[in-house]
Parts: C-alpha cells; structure tokens; sequence
C-alpha cells in the first residue's frame, strides 16, 4: 500500500478524508491520483489539469523526492511509500 499525505487546504475541500488513513493500492503517480479520485471525487481535478498534467501550484513528492514526470504522473511508488500532495496557496 501507498500512504498519501496531503496539504491541509485539501482538506477544506474535503473534509471527510481529514484524520483518514489513506492508503491506496498504486504503481505509478497517476495510479495514486485515480486512486484518490475514487474516494474523493473531485479531487483529481485540484491536482491535474484537464488532460491529466500536474497543475503548476501543485508539487508531489514520492518520499523526499520530487515527482520528475509532471505531464503523464508516471513516475513509479512502491510499497512503503509516502507519497505527498502539496498545493500552494497564493493571495494577499
């Protein structure tokens, strides 16, 4: 199973993942994003773009490591991974 932590503002849009241990069965980045899509929907449209690019604002990290395949989300995860779902916020 693949952990995924997501950013806090995430939760605000929706709310019944906060406190949810989320694990997803994933081989790749965008196994994960489908994943979460199946839970939450809605989801996978904060996180990518209308033809499944990561959204600029949004960065995923695989562990410490940051995702390389921003365009097609097909960098592999494993089992153990931790992946993260940061979206940065802007405004003033």
């Amino acid at each position: 199973m693949i952990a995924v932590r997501l950013t806090r503002h995430l939760y605000s849009f929706f709310p019944h993942l906060e406190g949810v241990d989320l694990a997803v069965e994933a081989a790749t980045v965008a196994d994960v994003v489908r994943a979460l899509e199946a839970r939450a929907p809605g989801i996978g449209f904060y996180i990518c773009d209308e033809l499944g690019r990561l959204r600029t604002h949004v960065n995923i990290f695989i562990g410490t490591r940051m995702v390389r395949d921003r365009r097609g989300l097909s960098d592999a995860v494993a089992a153990g991974d931790t992946v993260h779902i940061l979206q940065a916020l802007s405004g003033g």
